[in-house]
């Protein structure tokens, strides 16, 4: 029952346990909640028969009762607030640590809005079922064959009368469950592509105004509002109609348990105290199942946001081994990928890159430079053919193993709104601050940070809004200084920098790169001129590989790439 529990509703183990204990409490509750009307049968039966010293002892089991459903609620409360604010604890970090096992594959196919609303609103939506809907519902279905039996025992007829209707109720909600999926799936999926889109809209705002797109701009977010609310409504029709119509169901059920009931009542087949029963029986039915086709109709609205949980839980991550790294040359042995399955990036790559050398990457853009640097890294996996450091696939890698080994500078920098220092101490947590000082000197980031108001402490906000495209690009390089890894990857990391900055930069990287696999990718060819080995890449091939002056000789592609840099070189505006 855990395992159903844990599957239908996208929960951790223990929050499933912890709902099922909540659910039995539900039923505990609804069980209670039914004496009271058992015990003012008997008191009207006492006092119809005039047995008042009775009486005093229903009024003290009453008292006693009253007692115990305090008690129950109290428990109720705890099962159904405090463990459900646990688990939602306990989703988001289950989520968060399947997205730090997930490829960077499944990140570039989904926007980052729609993972922050999973995690965010999902969850939250999820805790709110929890405590208000699931339980009560699973109660409800414990406890109503019990009571029908109770009620089948008594009189079968005035129990038909009070079962059918509950039973049509329910039919009723399930006919339409479809219907209600299906336009609430609707709505989710546009409130996602509003999100994304206001997302897209902040994020590019510096362009829109520039461009003077204000007010089209404007006008497209208030159309996809509209788009939504006309949704919401529809979704709200679907969902109100049901829950209505199974109102009134039941409210029938109160008219049909008097007409049966007064005419069993005339024909003796029943005393006037059954018929007081039945009739009290069937209002609290009615107002407990007016409560539980609501909490139906929120478990639809779930739907979508389940399935969106299950689908991240349920997406392929990157399997691999922790093995002792002992040699670091890498080799690429025929490997093909593409970001989709209809256009390959790369076809057949093959090349060497020893421990102890630098390896450069060249080709003109859109090549595949930067996508061999990510499978090497493992952010993707190739889809044919092998990549081996130390004549292991890092397929058979543990991908905590591989980015232990690895430091990695992309020309795309992402740094976190924190201090300098944090920034930096990302590429190893113990660094003392010492440490820290000296990759950003190794990186030449001091002569700007000690400009800063705090120096080191200085908050440099959301991505570093505060610092310039060099600054941040060279607090990316002070990272991978301070991670000392044996394997160095380099992209484009002078593209932010000046001439005086990138000659200090790599002056820092020789003392950096002793006895480490250096790969680099670098369009000023200049800068690579005196590297051990240049692979030339050619639409997803290698064209070539050598060194600087046996690629003048034999390949075509890199002498037009050197002679296409001294044309920009010697340009002159």
């Amino acid at each position: 029952m855990e395992n159903f529990i844990k599957n239908k509703f996208g929960l951790t183990a223990q929050g499933a346990k912890d709902l099922l204990k909540a659910s039995f409490i539900s039923f505990l509750v609804y069980s209670i909640n039914m004496i009271p009307s058992l015990l003012l049968m008997i008191f009207i039966d006492n006092i119809m028969f005039k047995n008042y010293q009775k009486n005093m002892i229903y009024i003290v089991i009453a008292i006693f009762i009253l007692g115990m459903m305090y008690m129950l609620f109290s428990v109720e409360y705890d099962g159904l607030y405090t463990a459900t604010y646990k688990e939602s604890a306990n989703l988001r970090i289950a989520i968060a640590q399947r997205l730090r096992e997930l490829p960077l594959a499944y990140f570039s196919k989904h926007d980052l809005s729609d993972l922050s609303q999973t995690i965010m609103s999902d969850v939250e939506t999820i805790e709110h079922a929890m405590s208000h809907a699931i339980p009560k519902v699973i109660g409800f279905y414990m406890f109503f064959p019990v009571l029908s039996c109770l009620l089948m025992i008594g009189n079968f007829k005035l129990a038909c009368a009070v079962i059918v209707p509950v039973i049509l109720s329910f039919l009723f909600m399930y006919l339409s469950k479809y219907i209600q999926v299906r336009e609430l799936r609707k709505h989710y999926i546009k409130l996602r592509t509003n999100s994304e889109a206001f997302q897209e809209t902040i994020e590019m705002g510096q362009d829109i105004k520039s461009f003077n797109l204000a007010k089209q701009c404007k006008s497209y977010l208030y159309k996809k509002m509209e788009e939504g609310e006309q949704l919401q409504l529809k979704s709200n029709y679907v969902q109100v109609i049901p829950v209505a119509s199974a109102g009134i169901i039941m409210y029938l059920s109160i008219a049909v348990v008097i007409l049966i009931g007064t005419n069993l009542y005339v024909s003796n087949e029943i005393t006037i105290l059954y018929l007081i029963g039945y009739l009290l029986a069937a209002m609290k039915i009615k107002e407990l199942v007016d409560g539980v086709t609501e909490n139906i109709s929120e478990l639809f609205y779930l739907d979508s946001r389940i399935q969106r949980i299950k689908e991240l839980r349920e997406n392929e991550i990157q399997k691999g081994n922790k093995i002792k790294i002992e040699n670091f040359d890498i080799e690429f042995q025929h490997v093909r990928f593409g970001y989709n399955n209809k256009n390959e990036i790369l076809n057949g790559i093959s090349f060497v890159a020893k421990q102890g050398e630098v390896t450069a990457l060249v080709g003109v853009s859109g090549c595949g430079k930067t996508s061999i640097l990510r499978l090497l890294s493992r952010l993707y996996d190739y889809n044919q053919g092998s990549i081996c450091i130390g004549n292991m696939d890092i397929k058979d890698i543990s991908t905590d193993t591989l980015f232990e080994k690895i430091a990695i500078v992309f020309q795309d920098v992402t740094l976190f709104n924190t201090s300098i220092s944090e920034n930096i101490r990302i590429g190893k947590k113990d660094a003392s601050d010492e440490e820290v000082k000296e990759a950003a000197r190794l990186a030449n980031c001091e002569e700007f940070i000690e400009q800063l108001p705090q120096k080191y402490d200085t908050l440099i906000g959301e991505n570093g809004s505060s610092l310039s495209g060099g600054e941040r690009q060279r607090i990316s390089i002070a990272r991978a200084f301070l991670k000392d890894a044996p394997i160095i990857i380099l992209d484009e990391i002078a593209a932010n920098l000046d001439v005086e900055n990138e000659n200090k930069i790599q002056e820092s990287l020789n003392r950096l790169m002793k006895n480490k696999t250096v790969i680099i990718i670098s369009h000023r060819l200049k800068s690579i001129e005196n590297v051990d080995r240049i692979v030339v890449i050619n639409e997803g091939k290698v064209e070539c590989v050598g060194t600087h002056v046996e690629l003048l000789k034999q390949s075509n592609l890199y002498r037009k790439l050197v002679e296409k840099e001294h044309l920009v070189e010697t340009f002159k505006y």
